[in-house]
């Protein structure tokens, strides 16, 4: 094993743990914003749910073209994350034009359709550390979007729940990189 066998794993280990960060600021942020606007349908919440998944993307678009990048890293995973948030994007734009139901019933799908794929990338990624949160974060994520998606399709326009749904899922993040800067500082060690 060479020197940059062994630093590789170790910078996108930190990289991992920075972007956790950010994502864990993110979801807070918005969630606060969507609280604080969920009550009135309109182009300010229309604009809070499209940048949500965008958000989601842009970020496992970075992982996925991050220089430090861990070689044994799931890409297929994180490339269908990619494609169907910017597509869901897309659908919860058009969806909040529509109705706050319609909008929940998307997000429930979305909610489901990137969980699986988060789960399937941290189980394969566990050895990089820091991924319990995220293993349990992606089944929740299929737990609640079942919900979500269930609630919408019933007619419910009760849209604060994301908010809920998106502070939980940042609170996996800060656990996420909390555990994974542990483990960083124990392998410098």
């Amino acid at each position: 094993m060479t020197v940059s066998d062994t630093t590789a794993p170790t910078r996108f280990g930190e990289a991992l743990r920075r972007l956790y960060f950010v994502r864990f600021a993110f979801a807070l942020a918005w969630a606060v914003l969507v609280f604080a606007t969920a009550g009135a349908a309109g182009p300010v919440l229309t604009a809070l749910l499209v940048a949500y998944p965008l958000f989601d993307a842009a970020a496992v678009l970075w992982q996925l073209r991050s220089r430090h990048r861990d070689p044994a890293s799931p890409r297929a995973a994180e490339r269908v994350n990619v494609a169907v948030s910017a597509a869901v994007a897309v659908a919860l734009g058009w969806a909040s034009t529509v109705s706050p139901a319609a909008a929940l019933a998307v997000w429930g799908a979305w909610a489901v359709g990137s969980g699986i794929p988060q789960l399937v990338a941290a189980v394969r990624r566990r050895r990089s550390g820091g991924q319990v949160p995220q293993i349990l974060s992606g089944g929740i994520s299929v737990l609640a979007g079942g919900a979500f998606l269930a609630q919408g399709l019933q007619g419910s326009g009760d849209i604060a729940g994301v908010g809920g749904y998106a502070a939980v899922g940042g609170v996996f993040f800060l656990v996420s990189a909390l555990r994974l800067g542990a483990l960083l500082r124990r392998k410098a060690s």
